[in-house]
């Protein structure tokens, strides 16, 4: 079983100016792709992945945002069993009606996004927003670490944050994507001690050393079991994704520890489905329709 637990279905205008403008050019210089449910499948099933997390982004004061609405009908034409994630900027006056719609549509969690949003997760006015999406069962999936865009506040972008907010939060299900690179030490010793927290490794085999480095420590500090696979599609397709991660085992470096197979085939075939409390699509699969105010279930 496969479970690709980061990929993005927002388009090219959803992200306003901010791609062309500090994106791109650290991306090789082509434009942001356009995706559709027909790619998403195709490139899902060409890795044999069984269940996909999709989510757009949200950032108000970079002029991103992917509507909730988007989300729900891009899912709902996909063959491949998906499971939808909001996007919502938590200081936008509106986030409950936000967070509210999403429920109602049958989301299963919420992708942050405080380096562009410019939010601080440790800031005790947004607690009542985590305490929602606990008791609602939804996932906390966190953009953690870098960013190539000039407006960026990287110190709300690091996995020691998430710390804080595990603490206060405890029973909050949390997921650092890309392993908050490049912290993925600190990563690894968040990920120790909350027991909710987890983290994707989704875009981290596209710089091996840190990779290297970072699985290593995976295996090091006992953490490999709370690490899920991501591809980040579409910057990377599944495909891709899974190649680059499996070229980290290869490495050696004389008697120095390196990443074994069985590390990256235990990330690649985790039950991420389980771990986060997740319903899954094929077994119970939600039919969103954004006309109606309440999601029907068919099981």
């Amino acid at each position: 079983m496969i479970i690709d637990v980061h990929s993005h279905c927002h388009q090219p205008e959803h992200w306003g100016n901010e791609h062309e403008d500090h994106w791109q050019g650290a991306y090789g210089g082509d434009p942001y792709p356009t995706v559709t449910p027909e790619s998403y499948d195709r490139e899902m099933q060409a890795a044999e992945v069984d269940v996909a997390v999709v989510f757009g982004l949200a950032a108000s004061r970079a002029g991103v945002r992917t509507p909730n609405a988007f989300v729900a009908d891009f899912v709902a034409k996909m063959q491949t069993p998906a499971i939808p994630f909001c996007s919502i900027d938590p200081l936008d006056a509106d986030w409950r009606d936000q967070l509210d719609e999403a429920i109602e549509l049958g989301f299963q969690g919420v992708k942050l996004y405080p380096v562009l949003s410019l939010f601080d997760p440790l800031a005790p006015e947004f607690d009542e927003f985590y305490t929602k999406l606990q008791s609602n069962g939804m996932v906390a999936l966190w953009h953690m670490g870098a960013t190539p865009s000039p407006i960026g506040r990287l110190s709300v972008s690091q996995p020691m944050v998430i710390d804080e907010v595990a603490r206060r939060h405890p029973d909050l299900t949390q997921v650092m994507a890309h392993m908050g690179h490049p912290w993925q030490r600190d990563t690894n010793v968040v990920l120790r001690k909350n027991r909710r927290v987890f983290a994707d490794v989704s875009g981290v085999p596209s710089r091996p050393m840190d990779a290297f480095f970072a699985l290593v420590g995976a295996q090091e500090w006992r953490t490999v079991d709370k690490l899920v696979f991501g591809s980040d599609y579409p910057l990377w397709t599944p495909t891709q994704a899974l190649a680059n991660l499996r070229s980290i085992a290869q490495f050696r470096a004389g008697n120095l520890p390196f990443v074994a197979d069985e590390t990256i085939e235990q990330i690649i075939h985790c039950d991420a489905l389980q771990m986060l409390e997740l319903s899954d699509p094929r077994t119970s699969h939600r039919l969103v329709d954004t006309h109606r105010s309440t999601p029907r279930s068919i099981t």
